[in-house]
């Protein structure tokens, strides 16, 4: 019969190593917190990354070409709706319908 000893040692220490790496974040960000740079950041990115997703989106559309008016109506109602409601999950939703119905009914192949 093998020696117990081992495979208690290996859950102690997988444990262990578990705990450590779910923790770690925790204490690495806790300074952080006060810190005016993350502050500036928290406030500007969301709105830096979702420029960027728009233009990395919109950078191979042929604008000369009917079928490029489901993505730009989608992006104008997306954008309408957001200033409209400022609801991000409406935003998105109608946007996402709008591009939808546009491409699969108006601007079928």
């Amino acid at each position: 019969m093998p020696d117990t000893g081992y495979p208690v040692a290996a859950v102690l220490v997988a444990a262990a190593v578990t705990w450590g790496l779910r923790a770690l974040p925790f204490a690495a960000l806790t300074p952080l917190h006060e810190s005016s740079t993350v502050q500036y950041l928290s406030s500007r990115m969301p709105a830096g990354v979702m420029l960027i997703l728009v233009v990395y989106c919109l950078h191979d559309l042929p604008v000369t070409e009917a079928r490029a008016a489901a993505p730009l109506a989608a992006l104008a109602v997306t954008i309408g709706l957001h200033l409209w409601r400022r609801n991000a999950l409406l935003s998105i939703l109608g946007g996402t319908a709008t591009h939808v119905i546009l491409a699969s009914a108006v601007f079928a192949r």
